[in-house]
C-alpha cells in the first residue's frame, strides 16, 4: 500500500519546497508549522488569524518558502561577492600601477591573477540572482543550477589566468629585463597577500555556510592568489641577492600554484555537476529516517544539490495496518525531521510502502 502523499502530498510539496503546500488539509501549518498550532489551547483568535493569513497568502507556499530561503542565501552570496570584488579589484589596480614602476613579471602574474579572481564575481553574481527566481512550469526546480554553470566559468577563468601568467614568465626568461624598486615590489607582494587572504576567508566561510561550491572554489582561488603574492616578495629578495632570473622563475612558480588551485576548483565543481553528496550526509539522513517513530525500514536514499540547497528522496516501510491518513502524517513528520537534522536540506520526497507483516520489528 502506498499512501496518498506518495506522488501527491509529498511528491508535489516536497519536490518544490519544505513540503507544506496544498494548505495541508491534514491540519498542518504552512510556515514550517508541522504541529505548531493545532492543539485546542491555541485559542480562537490564533485560529482565525491562521485562516485569514492562509486566505491572503499566495497558494504556492512551498515555492514561497523555498524562495525566501534562496533569497536569504543569495543575498549573503552577493554581499560576499560585492565586498570581495571591490577589495580584489582595488588591489589589482594598485599592483598594476606598480608593475610599471618595478618591471616585475612576477608582480604582473600576480596582478593578472587578482584581476581574474575579481572577474569571477561576475558569473557568480549572475548565478545568485538567477537562483532567486521562483520555480516555473518550465523550470520546475528553479534556476539554482546556474550556480554550477558559474562554477565552470570560474574554472575557465582560473585556467586562462594560468596560461597568461605562464606566457609572461617564459617571455621574461627568454627576454630578460631589469627589475627596479625592489622595496616597492616586496611591499606590493605583501599587500596582495593580506588582501587575498582576507577575501579568501570571507568567500570560503560564506560559501560553506550557504552551501555554494562555486563560492568556495572562488575562495580557494583567492587563497592561492595570496600565496602567489608572497612568492612575489621572494622574487624581490632573489633579485636583491643578485639573481635576476629569480623574478621570472617565481612567475613560473605562480603558474604552478594556479594550476593546483585549478585542479581543486575543477574537482569541486565537477562533483557538484555530477550530483555528488558527502556520504556522511546520506548516512545522517538514513539514521534520521530509521529513528523516526513508525518507520520499519529505509531504502533508496538519494540526495542532490540544486544550487546551494539539498533535496532528498527515500522510500520507507511502515506497518500495513496504517490508514492512508496515518501513513501520510508519518511521512510528513519524517520530512520535518530530515529538514531539521540534515544541513542545507530544504525538501524531501518520502515514498511510503507497506512492510510484509504488520508486527515486523522496528528496523
Amino acid at each position: 500500500m502506498s499512501q496518498t502523499g506518495h506522488g501527491h502530498g509529498h511528491a508535489d510539496g516536497h519536490g518544490t519546497g519544505h513540503g507544506h503546500g496544498h494548505g495541508h488539509t491534514d491540519g498542518e501549518g504552512h510556515g514550517h508549522g508541522h504541529g505548531h498550532g493545532h492543539d485546542a489551547a491555541a485559542g480562537l483568535l490564533p485560529k482565525l488569524w491562521h485562516h485569514v493569513k492562509h486566505a491572503v497568502t499566495p497558494h504556492s507556499h512551498d515555492s514561497a518558502d523555498r524562495l525566501d530561503n534562496a533569497l536569504e542565501t543569495s543575498k549573503r552570496g552577493i554581499r560576499a561577492l560585492t565586498w570581495s570584488f571591490a577589495a580584489l579589484f582595488g588591489t589589482a589596480v594598485v599592483q598594476l600601477s606598480l608593475v610599471a614602476v618595478t618591471g616585475s613579471v612576477a608582480l604582473l602574474g600576480d596582478t593578472i591573477h587578482n584581476f581574474a579572481d575579481a572577474l569571477t564575481a561576475l558569473p557568480l553574481g549572475i548565478a545568485f540572482l538567477l537562483g532567486r527566481r521562483a520555480a516555473s512550469r518550465r523550470y520546475t526546480y528553479g534556476l539554482g543550477r546556474a550556480e554550477d554553470l558559474a562554477g565552470v566559468v570560474v574554472v575557465l577563468i582560473i585556467a586562462g589566468s594560468a596560461v597568461l601568467a605562464a606566457y609572461e614568465a617564459i617571455d621574461r626568461l627568454l627576454n630578460p629585463r631589469p627589475v627596479q624598486q625592489l622595496w616597492v615590489l616586496a611591499a606590493a607582494g605583501f599587500v596582495g597577500f593580506v588582501g587575498n587572504e582576507l577575501v579568501a576567508r570571507y568567500r570560503i566561510t560564506v560559501g560553506r555556510e550557504i552551501g555554494s561550491a562555486a563560492l568556495v572554489a572562488d575562495g580557494l582561488h583567492a587563497r592561492t592568489d595570496g600565496f602567489t603574492s608572497l612568492a612575489v616578495v621572494l622574487g624581490a629578495v632573489g633579485v636583491a641577492l643578485g639573481i635576476p632570473a629569480a623574478d621570472p622563475v617565481i612567475g613560473l612558480l605562480i603558474t604552478v600554484a594556479i594550476l593546483f588551485v585549478l585542479r581543486d576548483a575543477a574537482k569541486e565543481v565537477f562533483r557538484r555537476l555530477m550530483d555528488a553528496v558527502d556520504p556522511a550526509t546520506v548516512e545522517l539522513a538514513e539514521q534520521t529516517a530509521h529513528a523516526a517513530p513508525g518507520v520499519r525500514g529505509v531504502r533508496d536514499v538519494r540526495m542532490r544539490w540544486i544550487g546551494h540547497s539539498l533535496r532528498a528522496e527515500l522510500a520507507i516501510q511502515v506497518g500495513n495496518t496504517l490508514t492512508v491518513e496515518e501513513a501520510h502524517g508519518l511521512a510528513h513528520d519524517l520530512e520535518r525531521r530530515l529538514i531539521d537534522s540534515v544541513p542545507r536540506l530544504t525538501a524531501a520526497v518520502v515514498h511510503v510502502e507497506p512492510v510484509v507483516g504488520a508486527e515486523t520489528a522496528h528496523a
